[in-house]
């Protein structure tokens, strides 16, 4: 088994062990060597970074998420933003969104918004504590591996930094219209993205699955290092902690106790379905406004285009490219990139493996940006409520936006990019 590369040094002090591991990308099984804080190994194959060691893997990000709870209390307790015009005053906080979303009848634009915005950050941000102080423990407690599925799973719904930017983006718009105080809440906001990035960047998922099979109390069974597996076992990745095993379709880990997938299943169909119907509902998320201003009397419906129009004509190029590129370009080429590769998947096609799967990662990690118009009309919706002089509305152009991303997202978690490596090999061996 060939050595993934690595920037280890021959000096270097290793507090890995060398071990298997199983590309999230294509699938390759390769061996691992030990490697020294700070070191990295990318796959031989497609170049995906396998494993990254950190300095210090479980202390720092223990802080980082102490410190991200505490801001979490600040920003959820305070005013956000406030707005002032003709005499009169209102304030926003981070709730106020889901629930001026309530009070027009979308409930179910408002759960978007609060789950993604407060109950999956701070889910993760406590699931995280728990789960470094857990193995701060002798014997760390039982449900420890499953907070922590729980935490890597929920990892792109949490949409704080998007949330923070959708802000800015309503800031923006309102501060042609009325006085504007930023309350507290929002530089509380900011540092608590930061802290949540930082956080993110330097747990090590790899030491901390390690640590959680390393811990053995009363009754677990020992976890056999799969460096030590037979060629002629099967091999399969855990795709919930990245323990390679021997076992069969449907077994469970022996680390994490989820069950073991060469494969995800049915991971075309799922993904062709959820892609068509984002296609479907991505007409009525152009054609309805996201917003409708209502003044003096008068409505003004406003769509996602334009909006972006809005910012042009009151020289905002830069805000109005960043969100063309959100709302309209990212969609877009989201669902024709997903499109083309679910066809060359089923094609067998042999052409730009390696640059098909950078595509997919790039599809994967952009996808969740799109969210800046949906948390910006919520923010919106909630400020300007000045009765019969001026108010703003959501749009049922909203929902169907919202529900576009979502579905895009669910099609690039159910698209198994190993696929495409294994129908390219295929059509290989049936060509040859």
């Amino acid at each position: 088994m060939a050595l993934a590369s690595s920037t280890a040094t021959a000096h270097a002090v290793a507090h890995t062990q060398p071990h298997l591991i199983e590309c999230r990308d294509c699938g390759k099984v390769q061996h691992v060597p030990a490697l020294a804080p700070g070191d990295r190994a990318t796959c031989l194959r497609c170049d995906a970074v396998l494993r990254a060691t950190r300095v210090d893997p479980f202390g720092l990000p223990l802080a980082l998420s102490l410190t991200g709870l505490i801001l979490f209390g600040l920003a959820s307790s305070m005013t956000l933003m406030s707005l002032s015009s003709t005499g009169q005053h209102t304030a926003a906080s981070l709730f106020s969104g889901p629930l001026g979303l309530e009070r027009y009848g979308m409930k179910a634009l408002a759960i978007v918004v609060v789950i993604t915005t407060v109950a999956i950050p701070l889910a993760r941000v406590m699931g995280m504590i728990a789960v470094l102080l857990a193995l701060r423990m002798l014997t760390p407690p039982a449900w420890t591996k499953g907070i922590y599925a729980i935490v890597e799973h929920l990892r792109p719904w949490s949409m704080i930094e998007i949330y923070l930017l959708g802000v800015f983006v309503a800031y923006v718009k309102l501060i042609s219209m009325a006085h504007i105080d930023l309350g507290p809440a929002l530089f509380a906001l900011g540092a608590l993205t930061v802290t949540m990035v930082a956080a993110d960047a330097v747990v090590d998922d790899h030491a901390v699955w390690e640590a959680i099979g390393r811990s053995r109390g009363p009754g677990r069974k020992r976890v056999r290092s799969a460096g030590i597996l037979g060629a002629t076992l099967t091999r399969i990745g855990c795709h919930t902690c990245g323990l390679v095993s021997r076992g069969r379709d449907g077994a469970h880990c022996p680390r994490c106790g989820f069950r073991l997938h060469h494969r995800k299943s049915q991971s075309i169909a799922r993904a062709w379905a959820l892609l068509i119907a984002a296609v479907i509902l991505y007409i009525p998320a152009n054609l309805y406004p996201v917003l409708i201003i209502n003044q003096l009397g008068s409505s003004q419906p406003s769509t996602i285009v334009g909006g972006v129009l809005e910012l042009v004509l009151a020289g905002m190029w830069p805000l109005a490219l960043l969100v063309f590129v959100a709302s309209v370009v990212v969609p877009i080429l989201k669902i024709i990139c997903m499109a083309l590769l679910l066809f060359s998947t089923q094609a067998g096609a042999t052409w730009g493996l390696k640059e098909r799967t950078v595509l997919y990662r790039i599809v994967e990690f952009v996808g969740r940006w799109s969210m800046i118009d949906v948390f910006m009309v919520s923010l919106l919706v909630a400020l300007v409520q000045f009765g019969a002089i001026t108010s703003i509305a959501p749009g049922h152009g909203a929902t169907a936006f919202a529900a576009v991303v979502i579905l895009t997202m669910f099609a690039a978690e159910c698209f198994d990019p190993r696929l495409m490596w294994d129908a390219a090999e295929t059509k290989a061996e049936t060509d040859a």
